[in-house]
């Protein structure tokens, strides 16, 4: 953790999920991968590429381009069918894969003394069965997954508990953009997919969330 951060020092805590709860990034680069592959060995490592370059990004706005990239429709009804088959691909992996060190630890002892809130790109309905089957539902004030933008759902819960210290904790530039789009402090979760985002960023970083208090 950087000197200086400390994560008791606000009332408000929002919280992404992969990356920063979860270590699944891998998980979902694989899925995205295998679920490309069809279409050709260039096809699928662009489309690895792009999602580990594109973190925080909603899978919404990736499969069109990924699809136009295979020579596919494009269309809502695709879109919503790969949504789908790659919901079922990663489901089971994302709730079986390791916590990111420190985070399981820190939310149990605090959540009840500081407003804790979910926001990911993932379907809220998906994020919804995750916190379910993972029993964290308690950790959480409030869970916003996509079609939702993390800015709004910030912005929306910061008028609802006005005048309050806020953090965004997140691992990627969409993360850091929504953070400053409603005016709140960051603290960049490094991780092997974001290294170009940590030498551009000269705000707080932290490794993992071990004696983050």
């Amino acid at each position: 953790m950087q000197a200086g951060v400390r994560l008791c020092d606000y009332q408000i805590l929002f919280w992404d999920f992969d990356g920063v709860i979860k270590e699944s990034l891998a998980v979902k680069a694989d899925a995205f991968e295998r679920l490309f592959a069809a279409f050709g060995a260039d096809v699928a490592r662009r489309v690895r590429q792009h999602h580990e370059h594109h973190g925080g990004m909603s899978r919404y706005q990736k499969l069109p381009l990924y699809l136009q990239w295979a020579g596919q429709d494009a269309s809502a009804a695709s879109v919503a069918r790969y949504s789908e088959l790659f919901a079922a691909a990663v489901f089971t992996g994302v709730a079986e894969c390791p916590w990111v060190p420190g985070v399981r630890d820190y939310l149990e002892r605090h959540h009840a003394q500081q407003a804790c809130v979910l926001v990911t790109a993932t379907p809220q309905d998906e994020i919804e069965r995750l916190v379910s089957l993972l029993g964290i539902g308690a950790w959480f004030r409030e869970v916003h997954g996509a079609p939702a933008m993390k800015t709004d759902a910030a912005r929306a819960v910061l008028a609802r508990l006005p005048r309050q210290r806020a953090l965004l904790i997140g691992d990627s530039a969409p993360d850091l953009v929504a953070a400053e789009a409603a005016g709140i402090d960051f603290l960049l979760r490094r991780t092997p997919f974001n290294r170009e985002l940590q030498q551009s960023y000269r705000g707080a970083q932290c490794d993992d969330f071990v004696g983050c208090e």
